[in-house]
């Protein structure tokens, strides 16, 4: 077995580079049912923002495709101009 003498700030680097950025939105279906996120788009969808160690609740979405805006930063109605 190779002892591996890697810096433990090398380590660090790369722990983080692979660690999700705090800010992340994502989208979940208020029932709680795991069903593709495009099923049922008229229902309301709960908005989550991971804050680096947890999901954690930031709004409620009236439907998917509302909440798919809010995820993906799109303002106004989405059309190319």
């Amino acid at each position: 077995m190779e002892d591996s003498n890697e810096p433990l700030e090398l380590w660090a680097a790369c722990r983080d580079a692979l660690r999700r950025p705090a800010g992340d939105l994502k989208a979940v279906r208020l029932d709680g049912r795991q069903a593709a996120s495009h099923v049922d788009p008229s229902e309301p969808r709960l908005i989550l923002r991971w804050d680096g160690a947890e999901w954690v609740p930031e709004t409620v979405a009236d439907d998917y495709p509302a909440a798919q805006r809010i995820v993906h930063g799109i303002r106004g109605d989405g059309k190319m101009l």
